[in-house]
């Protein structure tokens, strides 16, 4: 229901999005488990989908709520997740101190998606208030993440923000270890290892065809022709 609630406002369908995301508080309650790091985040979802709807007053109550349980479990991801929330839904120079908060938390859970979903929306306020040149900074570490993750939608947000900033974003890498996504470098690595594609889709929770798929990529990518290769393509691979 969560995810279809996000697909529906994807395609600009806010209200059913909204309504949809709405239901899942019947969701929550029966499985009598309030904490919103255990639970999907849908009260910050709904609260950002109910400001674009113009519904601010309920947006503004259900991020109220979910900040009030995310600080009461104390976890870290759930938090910056209601954080960045409350500054979409606050909005404007308000809510960029919630935004920053966000980033810290994020990047302390390692949550790489999360945190590049917030770069993105605190580059933008920036930008939207008139500060140009702060907003790259963000702008461009959003850009870096997505890029690693695979999240074309985020990345080619953030380029465009970046031109909006009045920056020259690089061009995307489309060689070498760096233009592979997370889930390519980590396939390679542990074919690199010596793992067989069933045992990597088995480490993984992954299909053989995705690992072939990821393999075949990444040897173009890296342009090698078969994983003997890999152990010396992957030997500039960053950390982490």
């Amino acid at each position: 229901m969560f995810a279809l609630g996000r697909l529906r406002a994807t395609q600009g369908s806010l209200n059913e999005g909204l309504a949809i995301l709405l239901e899942c508080e019947q969701l929550v309650r029966e499985t009598n488990a309030p904490n919103p790091a255990v639970n999907l985040p849908w009260r910050s979802e709904a609260a950002v989908l109910a400001t674009r709807s113009g519904a601010q007053g309920q947006a503004e109550e259900l991020v109220a709520e979910e900040v009030r349980l995310a600080r009461k479990f104390g976890a870290a991801h759930a938090l910056g997740i209601a954080l960045r929330a409350a500054g979409l839904v606050s909005g404007g120079a308000g809510g960029l101190g919630q935004l920053t908060e966000a980033e810290v938390l994020l990047k302390r859970a390692g949550a790489t998606l999360e945190l590049a979903r917030t770069l993105h929306d605190h580059g933008a306020a920036l930008r939207r208030i008139g500060r140009r040149r702060d907003a790259r900074a963000p702008l461009r570490g959003a850009l870096d993440l997505a890029t690693r993750c695979g999240a074309l939608a985020i990345s080619r947000y953030a380029r465009a923000e970046l031109v909006a900033a009045g920056a020259k974003p690089r061009r995307e890498r489309i060689s070498g270890v760096e233009a592979l996504t997370a889930s390519e470098l980590r396939v390679a690595q542990l074919a690199a290892q010596g793992l067989t594609n069933r045992q990597i889709a088995q480490a993984l929770f992954i299909t053989m065809r995705t690992v072939s798929a990821h393999l075949g990529h990444a040897y173009s990518k890296l342009d090698i022709a078969d994983r003997a290769q890999l152990t010396a393509a992957l030997s500039h691979a960053p950390d982490g």
